[in-house]
């Protein structure tokens, strides 16, 4: 190997070392040749593109490409940081005020985990599932979440121009957003019927965790004897916010469990005052419904305080944090994952309905539908209840 091959080898290599260190990895495989055989294989790699493709090769960007996907191989949620994304992330510089609804998640291109209500994504008709194929000028294949969310937000009154793919990837559509600083409550509640309390709960935030006990028993005093809880499509919040929420309802037990590396785990039960909340719950869930919401579900299955009806939910619950690199890049890596109560997973899995109902799907352009069949079910299986 040629010295110059071996120099950028090295360059690749202590950020790979690194990755290795913090996911445990290295700290498990000291002892057996397995590392240094993965190593030694990636500096052959590394050897043969330099002196053997048919051009020649920018040794930067084809090492950067390396890192990608590295990261990429670890779960939708880490990611390699360019230097500059890095410094903003560490910043906390999301991008400015202003926000157009979009949550993003990594899927070859970036993908909707979810649109907020009455938000500039929502009145274009963006889904949970559509594929965001350009942001702006910038092609998605190679972006992260994190950078794909920083585009989407500016100064209120500004437009971001967005290719979406919805179903063919040869019928791509083109949508244009204003951005707009965020409007509407972060939690809603309304009566259905007579008997029926409805919540929908938008994000899990400090507003919402602090207006969802007077809103339940604002409508219990009007009469609700059962609740249904919405959180389809809620993405947005910290994890742990839907331990807060769930603490109204959950008397006694686990509310979560907190999973690091090599298994070490951290439980998260009730306290004296938790169980406030005594009204039976039925929770609306979607493909969309990830994070704060999916911990908050799980506990109260985990309960038996409520039944699930709609879809499968994402399955992202996990925390993730910045690890700098020597040239000023960084990694977005997960290292915590919030569990069941029953200690089974829910990041990357998600979580099962006990009653599946389907989202009617919608072609791109027409409009929304007129039926909602996953609360008509709900409201079925409220009505069966009562009378048995």
């Amino acid at each position: 190997m040629t010295p110059r091959t071996r120099a950028y080898v090295l360059g690749i290599s202590v950020p790979v070392m690194l990755l290795a260190v913090v996911g445990g990895y290295l700290g498990q495989a000291m002892g057996r040749d397995d590392t240094y055989k993965h190593l030694a294989v990636f500096e052959d790699v590394v050897s043969i593109v330099l002196n053997n493709y048919v051009e020649e090769v920018d040794p930067t960007k084809a090492m950067r490409g390396a890192l990608y996907g590295l990261a990429d191989a670890l779960d939708a949620d880490s990611a390699y940081l360019t230097p500059a994304l890095a410094k903003s992330v560490g910043a906390n510089d999301t991008g400015g005020p202003a926000d157009t609804g979009v949550e993003l998640i990594k899927q070859y291109y970036l993908r909707v985990v979810s649109v907020r209500d009455g938000s500039p994504a929502a009145r274009a008709g963006l889904r949970t599932g559509d594929f965001v194929r350009v942001i702006g000028d910038k092609a998605t294949r190679n972006m992260t979440a994190l950078e794909g969310a920083r585009l989407l937000r500016g100064t209120a009154g500004t437009k971001i121009s967005l290719v979406i793919i919805r179903g063919s990837t040869t019928d791509p559509h083109v949508v244009e957003l204003i951005r707009e600083k965020q409007a509407g409550a972060d939690l809603t509640a309304k009566m259905l019927n007579p008997t029926t309390g409805y919540v929908r709960v938008a994000e899990f935030s400090n507003q919402a965790i602090g207006a969802l006990k007077p809103s339940v028993e604002k409508l219990t005093k009007g009469g609700a004897t059962r609740l249904i809880v919405d959180v389809r499509g809620t993405s947005r919040g910290d994890l742990d916010a839907g331990v807060a929420a769930a603490r109204l309802f959950v008397k006694s037990g686990t509310l979560t469990i907190k999973q690091g590396r090599n298994d070490q785990r951290e439980t998260v039960s009730t306290q004296g005052a938790d169980g406030a909340l005594t009204v039976p719950l039925v929770l609306l869930t979607s493909s969309g419904t990830a994070g704060a919401a999916e911990v908050f579900a799980a506990a109260i299955e985990g309960a038996k305080r409520g039944t699930r009806v709609g879809e499968r939910t994402l399955g992202r619950a996990a925390r993730q944090r910045l690890v700098r690199l020597p040239d000023g890049s960084g990694l977005w890596l997960s290292y915590q994952r919030y569990l069941t109560p029953a200690g089974e997973a829910i990041h990357e899995k998600g979580l099962k309905p006990d009653v599946p109902v389907a989202e009617p799907e919608v072609d791109f352009g027409s409009p929304a539908p007129t039926t909602d069949p996953i609360l008509e079910k709900a409201l079925e299986d409220t009505a069966q209840k009562k009378a048995a």
